[in-house]
């Protein structure tokens, strides 16, 4: 991953909490949801996104760990979302429209 990415996207936190703007507390809700949505187990996550194991990834998901740059964007690389999807709190994940079979 380019460092000059993973730096700006640092610098964006450090900008955002200046701001007081709510973000990552619902991190760990918002991953699991779309992992579920994805039909993916938490090692299949951890392989996806280069993780060597998926402890990281329940403690994420459980809220007792803070996502480092480069996991938040491999993650909003794999499920095709905005890092502000997955950092801001006032972002919300909306849930797919379930269709009756036809």
């Amino acid at each position: 991953m380019p460092v000059v990415i993973v730096s700006l996207l640092e610098t964006s936190y450090a900008y955002l909490a200046r701001l007081s703007i709510p973000m990552i507390q619902h991190f760990g809700t918002k991953l699991r949801t779309l992992r579920k949505q994805h039909g993916l187990t938490l090692k299949e996550l951890a392989q996806a996104v280069g993780q060597s194991s998926h402890g990281y990834i329940s403690e994420l998901e459980a809220g007792r760990k803070a996502p480092t740059a480069g996991f938040v964007l491999a993650v909003a690389r794999l499920f095709s979302v905005s890092t502000d999807l997955l950092l801001r709190d006032d972002v919300t994940l909306t849930m797919p429209e379930e269709r009756p079979p036809s």
